[in-house]
């Protein structure tokens, strides 16, 4: 297997590990219907945001810069 490959599927994996957790032991597991497990897989995409706050403020911070990039490109 290509070495891209290899990461993208450990990345799912750890994502699907990390939403299998959220889901039966994470901090809003009595949440209601609002957590359910659809979202938990949707967080999992993002886990690394979720694991980590910091990472979490510095994503947000390069998104509001490359909108604004966008913007001022029109």
């Amino acid at each position: 297997m290509k070495l891209a490959r290899i990461l993208i599927v450990g990345y799912l994996v750890i994502g699907l590990l990390y939403a299998f957790y959220a889901y039966f032991w994470g901090p809003y597991v009595n949440g209601g219907t609002a957590f359910t497990w659809g979202y938990r897989i949707a967080e999992a995409l993002f886990w690394p945001a979720a694991m980590f706050p910091a990472l979490k403020t510095w994503l947000t911070g390069v998104v509001i810069v490359a909108v604004i990039a966008a913007l001022m490109r029109r």
